[in-house]
């Protein structure tokens, strides 16, 4: 794999791979932006819009209702369960074919939501949406590791968290444009899911000639992994397993419980909440979505240079100040009623900007590579397929019950996410291992056998 040259030709083939982040992010931005629009409000959550008219209502809960926080989560629900059945099928049918599975359910369910007339169309065209997230994105990470060189193994698969941060930067300049379309322009977000899983497509990934040697390895892995996938679940339990599950599990729970996925799903609404009118805080999601953008590129150049521990704990003191920073501002300055002044609104903004500028260079793209990298081959996809569920189960814990904790916590909600932002600090320092440079088969006798918590279980 050393000697694999990087052409033109396999950079294009990482890219099509990656393609699933793509999908994946324009979701995420796509979701917080329709949510705030008025006309889709209207249509089918008119007690959210009438709620929201009134000049004297609640900051914090003017948005609270359950079903337009199902309408993000109930995705994520139904990515929590796609993501087993996405292991079998990357097991049993290769991934090319799982991700080519991944992309009929985006395209079918984002035509779905955006002919939506009532409810359950809507929230059952999210749900196939969710289908496709879950194999997607138990298989396009896992892709990305596997053909990547170990010297740029970490960048490869970033790879996947930049074209996140892509479709979500394109979902916020998508939704500022169609929030100017009367009364339909929800249904254009929503629709222009199709094309990034139309882009969808894996082809051969080498570029040298001599690869009798590494086709050799191939068919011996496979071999071992047709012995030992029948009982691919007993396997997660042995000592090799246990380090790179239980940090694997951990790592989707602190990731969003970093806050993340509460700033990036209901910015607009949090920046009206905050004062800005409309238009103004969708404005205000592009910008962190360009920041969110650039800062993956930062982690691309980083990950293999300075390694994984490092990225992840710097984050976590810049999130934490952060964090704490905007939670003083919004505590001292937000009461329930009226908004922020302009000078402190646009402070706000810029914390959040440092905020996920951090995430984008750690938290976001480690959180897929780690689990991704770390497991023996025998239990990788079931796994990593873990790792998915509990992210997605996480994830739409927090799409369903944010707006629900803001109305509860008001801004003592960023204290809440500073707390734990401190224990996966503490989590990282004593229990996670660097595993730059490591070539993925000789994980357990380089790392968990030389950790000093880990090596116990040996």
């Amino acid at each position: 794999m050393n000697n694999s040259k990087i052409t033109l030709y396999v950079m294009s083939c990482w890219i099509f791979a990656a393609f699933g982040g793509l999908m994946f992010g324009y979701d995420i931005g796509i979701s917080r932006g329709v949510s705030a629009m008025d006309d889709f409000l209207i249509k089918f959550f008119p007690h959210v819009y009438q709620t929201k008219l009134h000049a004297k209502e609640n900051n914090y809960c003017k948005y609270d209702n359950w079903l337009l926080q199902l309408f993000t989560s109930s995705l994520y629900i139904s990515a929590l369960f796609a993501s087993f059945f996405a292991s079998k099928a990357a097991t049993k049918l290769g991934r090319k074919i799982t991700i080519l599975i991944a992309s009929i359910f985006f395209i079918v369910g984002a035509v779905l939501s955006a002919v939506a007339e009532n409810k359950l169309m809507l929230i059952f065209g999210r749900i196939l949406f969710g289908v496709g997230v879950g194999f997607g994105n138990e298989t396009v990470p896992l892709f990305l590791t596997e053909v990547a060189p170990i010297q740029h193994r970490g960048a490869v698969n970033i790879m996947f968290q930049l074209f996140v941060t892509i479709g979500i930067f394109i979902a916020n300049f998508v939704n500022y444009g169609t929030s100017m379309i009367h009364p339909n322009g929800w249904r254009m977000s929503l629709g222009f899911a199709a094309i990034p899983a139309g882009k969808s497509t894996l082809v051969k990934i080498r570029g040298v000639s001599d690869v009798e040697a590494e086709y050799k390895e191939i068919v011996a892995a496979c071999e071992q992994a047709k012995q030992v996938k029948q009982h691919s679940l007993k396997n997660l339990l042995k000592p090799a397993s246990i380090p790179p599950l239980v940090i694997g599990v951990l790592l989707q729970v602190f990731q969003q419980f970093t806050g993340i996925n509460a700033i990036m799903f209901y910015a607009p609404v949090l920046f009206q909440t905050m004062g800005f009118k409309a238009n103004a805080s969708l404005l205000s999601s592009v910008i962190t979505g360009i920041v969110n953008v650039g800062s993956t590129f930062v982690s691309i150049y980083l990950v293999d240079k300075v390694g994984r521990r490092k990225l992840l704990l710097q984050a976590c003191c810049q999130m934490l100040i952060s964090q704490l920073a905007i939670g003083t501002i919004l505590v001292t300055s937000l009461l329930e009623t009226g908004t922020l002044n302009r000078t402190l609104a646009t402070i706000v903004v810029l914390l959040v900007c440092t905020y996920v500028m951090s995430f984008a260079w750690s938290w976001g793209p480690l959180g897929w590579l780690i689990p991704s990298e770390t497991f023996p081959l025998e239990t990788r996809t079931t796994g990593f397929a873990f790792a998915v569920s509990t992210n997605m189960l996480f994830t739409s814990i927090i799409a369903q019950l944010f707006l629900t904790m803001l109305c509860t916590m008001k801004a003592y909600i960023f204290f809440f996410f500073s707390g734990w932002i401190v224990v996966m600090g503490l989590f990282v320092y004593f229990f996670l291992p660097e595993t730059k440079g490591v070539p993925i088969d000789s994980m357990v006798e380089r790392v968990w056998m030389q950790h000093p918590i880990w090596k116990r279980l040996f």
